[in-house]
């Protein structure tokens, strides 16, 4: 079952289930959860590698974070990836799951957006890839509403999140080790 606006305005209320949204999400969200909008662009450098017991991502480079008054629009270079931050945080019960899909002026566009889903029990921001599939650049702005997030409710027992990006980072441990241990 999706939960509706009314649902999600108590939840917010008491149970800071998402920090952060905009003026426009608490007084009147469009559809049935809240449009979360970029916070941070990262830039990646170098190669990646995911094993069955060690992984370690590429290096990034933040490349914009929203201010209020500062600089707001980035470019998108053509066939380019990043990974993009949002500027709400999410805090998910036991009872909850969250399910995102890009706005739709993005794909218009050619801007695609690689989502997932927040498991019960996450608490922190949200990255996802994004890349500008086209020839031509692509102007974004900081504080855009990019993502809608809808939550559902989960019946049954299950498993709290538990993995090592509780909080939102971005990246994996930059050490000199350069790999980190899966949980």
């Amino acid at each position: 079952m999706i939960l509706g606006i009314s649902e999600l305005h108590k939840l917010v209320k008491k149970k800071k289930l998402v920090q952060g949204l905009s003026l426009r999400e608490l007084q009147n969200p469009e559809g049935a959860g809240f449009d979360l909008r970029i916070g941070e662009l990262y830039e990646l450098k170098g190669s990646g590698f995911l094993g069955v017991a060690e992984r370690e991502t590429p290096k990034i480079k933040l490349i914009a974070s929203y201010k209020k008054d500062g600089e707001k629009k980035i470019k998108l270079k053509p066939n380019t990836y990043y990974v993009m931050g949002t500027i709400e945080k999410v805090n998910l019960p036991e009872n909850l799951v969250a399910l995102m899909r890009p706005r739709t002026t993005l794909f218009r566009s050619g801007v695609h957006l690689l989502l997932g889903a927040v498991a019960p029990g996450y608490n922190g921001g949200l990255n996802f890839g994004m890349v500008n599939l086209r020839s031509v650049p692509f102007y974004v702005e900081m504080g855009a509403r990019v993502v809608h997030i809808q939550f559902f409710q989960v019946q049954g027992k299950n498993n709290l999140y538990r993995g090592q990006w509780q909080g939102g980072r971005v990246t994996t441990k930059q050490t000199t080790k350069k790999r980190e241990k899966q949980v």
